[in-house]
């Protein structure tokens, strides 16, 4: 079973668990002296990037890559400069060829921003979509949401 993140839900950091921070920066900002909602998506995209890049989690099988499909982003409140952010990540679906993740943005203890995202695996040489290999099912496990279940052979 897969525990949907409903949209009006308050996402709560620690359901998340895969972390990591950054800062806002200057040019993140808009007229409106708040940080720009195109911006998001790049913080959202380095939390993705930073854990299915990291060798040591076994999610980039050579010959194989990523690529994102969807995102779906909630702006919740604004966020300002100078601040720092917390950013956290969880496997929420497995699919044939595909993985979604629910991914958030915190600052101050505060949910600024949700997403939930959608990538696929894919032959680099082909750049076609290729079923998960048992390995990377078994490495995105580890970073499941909390509340989520995923059911073997889904």
């Amino acid at each position: 079973m897969n525990a949907p993140l409903r949209a009006d839900a308050t996402p709560h950091l620690e359901d998340f668990p895969y972390r990591l921070t950054d800062n806002v920066r200057f040019a993140d900002l808009d007229p409106n002296q708040h940080v720009n909602n195109a911006v998001y998506a790049s913080y959202f995209e380095t939390g993705r990037v930073t854990l299915v890049k990291d060798r040591a989690y076994g999610l980039m099988p050579p010959g194989l890559g990523w690529i994102m499909v969807r995102l779906d982003i909630h702006f919740r409140a604004e966020l300002r400069w100078p601040n720092t952010i917390e950013m956290g990540l969880g496997v929420s679906k497995l699919g044939r060829t595909s993985v979604t993740f629910d991914q958030v943005v915190f600052s101050e203890g505060v949910c600024v921003a949700s997403a939930r995202s959608v990538s696929v695996l894919i032959d680099q040489a082909t750049r076609k979509p290729t079923a998960l290999t048992e390995d990377v099912v078994a490495n995105l496990r580890r970073w499941l949401r909390r509340g989520v279940e995923i059911a073997q052979g889904e």
